[in-house]
């Protein structure tokens, strides 16, 4: 039924030996992302490990990073799930949503300071790109509503603290937030908003997916636990916020007026520019008896964000090919950890099953998202083991036959890009024709020299399961081509 805040998944975290308290006091203003960063640049995913920070300079509120995207274990620890199971839950989810719950009152509103009194800089918001970034950023859940239509949506949407009571939303045309900001500017009206801080698990991985517009995240959260979300009204606007969160920041985008949002750094691991953009007015913050803050690290990849958000979109991607275009022998996506698992290369792993079919589901791919690279593999391939997939790109590749650049695609935001303008490109790593043997010894002798392997008490290792399927497969082709 899923955890039932982040409380109870920090709990867990410590329980499998994936996370870290640091009780010497640190400096927001530098020494939390520097220390995180090495998180991901010093650690191979395997080893990496959650943050929090437990004395903070001029704060009594501990800091938390890399909660739910240290690794892709943690993340499944976060998802109630292992790796190998991530796809089938949120598939299940993504076909059968439940909507939230609303309840009286919550934890996240045991303590409510009204307009008068609000100042931000009494949260310890990190400055997560140090001696560049000009200003800290809040990275959260950011809460919306259509005015149209009345449907909420929560997206990551960075906010960068202007003031004690102002914040910009780097939110642009085309996004959700954006479109739900412009639902109530276009009646001269102010947007309600909310930021949910350190919300339970559930929420914060619903809310990185790229889900169809009129789609509540809530809704999806909720099949992500297995039970019904818990919210409650906020205080000051027409919003319905997760009651288990840790910290809630409620306030109005202004309809008619723009803010100087400062230079950052984005997730494409780069400087990006400064601009216009809408901003809020904080009208309240209610939080927990002693809160937890919960900021993604983002920026350089890899990153938590990466992590999080390619997750989400490579089940989306997968839903997408299998249920609303009918490709069946679909079975597994992957996003490589750059560009926030957005702009990168995805990884599709399928059974074509007439000429042309890999290269079909390519242009799909690169239809349907925003993905410069999109490689199409056989069932055999590990598509998370880089190494397996050089091994299919130069062993079943020929590139003036199997690769197409799509050219003249409007991306924004890839570094690489002309004013906007870039390209695509299409792999098909498939095979043509029949599959030639193996070189490897049949899979009987495999795990015979397995056993022999142990009983000469060698160093020991994990029988990885890429290599019984790549076997498996391979015996099975090899059986049904003789």
């Amino acid at each position: 039924m899923g955890y039932h805040d982040i409380r109870e998944f920090i709990s867990v975290l410590e329980a499998h030996g994936k996370l870290r308290h640091v009780k010497k006091e640190v400096d927001p203003s530098w020494e939390i992302a520097g220390m995180a960063r090495w998180v991901y640049q010093g650690f191979p995913e395997e080893r990496r490990f959650a943050l929090v920070f437990d004395n903070v300079k001029d704060s009594s509120i501990p800091v938390a990073t890399a909660l739910i995207g240290a690794s892709r274990e943690v993340y499944a620890l976060a998802l109630g799930t292992t790796p190998e199971k991530i796809h089938e839950v949120w598939l299940q989810a993504l076909r059968h949503t439940i909507p939230p719950r609303l309840v009286r009152s919550g934890p996240c509103q045991e303590v409510v300071i009204g307009r008068e009194k609000v100042d931000l800089s009494a949260l310890p918001v990190p400055t997560w790109t140090p001696g560049k970034d000009m200003r800290p950023c809040i990275t959260a859940v950011v809460i919306t509503k259509n005015h149209d239509t009345g449907v909420q949506n929560m997206g990551t949407y960075r906010c960068q603290v202007q003031s004690k009571d102002t914040v910009t939303l780097n939110t642009m045309p085309g996004r959700q937030a954006y479109q739900n900001y412009e639902s109530y500017a276009r009646h001269g009206k102010p947007a309600p908003l909310a930021v949910a801080i350190a919300c339970e698990p559930v929420v914060h991985l619903a809310t990185s997916a790229a889900l169809p517009k009129g789609i509540d995240e809530l809704h999806l959260a909720g099949a992500l636990k297995g039970a019904a979300v818990a919210t409650v009204r906020a205080m000051t606007v027409d919003l319905q916020v997760p009651a288990n969160a840790e910290i809630i920041v409620e306030g109005e985008l202004q309809p008619s007026k723009t803010m100087q949002e400062d230079s950052f750094g984005e997730f494409a691991g780069y400087m990006g520019p400064g601009g216009q953009k809408p901003f809020f007015q904080v009208a309240s913050m209610t939080h927990r008896s002693n809160p937890i803050y919960y900021g993604y690290i983002s920026q350089f990849p890899p990153s938590e964000s990466t992590m999080i958000q390619g997750n989400a979109n490579e089940c989306m991607v997968h839903k997408l090919l299998v249920d609303d275009f009918g490709e069946t022998t679909v079975v597994d996506v992957a996003i490589n950890q750059t560009h926030g698992g957005n702009l990168g290369h995805a990884v599709v792993q399928m059974t074509p099953i007439y000429p042309q079919h890999a290269m079909h589901v390519g242009r799909l791919v690169a239809e349907l998202t925003r993905f410069k690279m999109i490689t199409i593999v056989d069932c055999d391939i590990d598509i998370r083991d880089r190494q397996h997939l050089d091994w299919a790109w130069n062993s079943r590749v020929n590139p003036a036959r199997d690769t197409l650049v799509i050219e003249k695609v409007f991306v924004p935001n890839d570094p690489a890009a002309d004013r906007g303008i870039t390209s695509k490109l299409i792999i098909d790593a498939t095979h043509k024709g029949t599959f030639p043997d193996l070189s490897l010894p049949a899979k009987e002798v495999m795990l015979r020299a397995y056993e022999s392997w142990q009983e000469a008490d060698l160093p020991a290792f994990n029988l990885p399961s890429r290599v019984e399927r790549l076997l498996d497969f391979h015996a099975q082709r090899m059986q049904g081509q003789t």
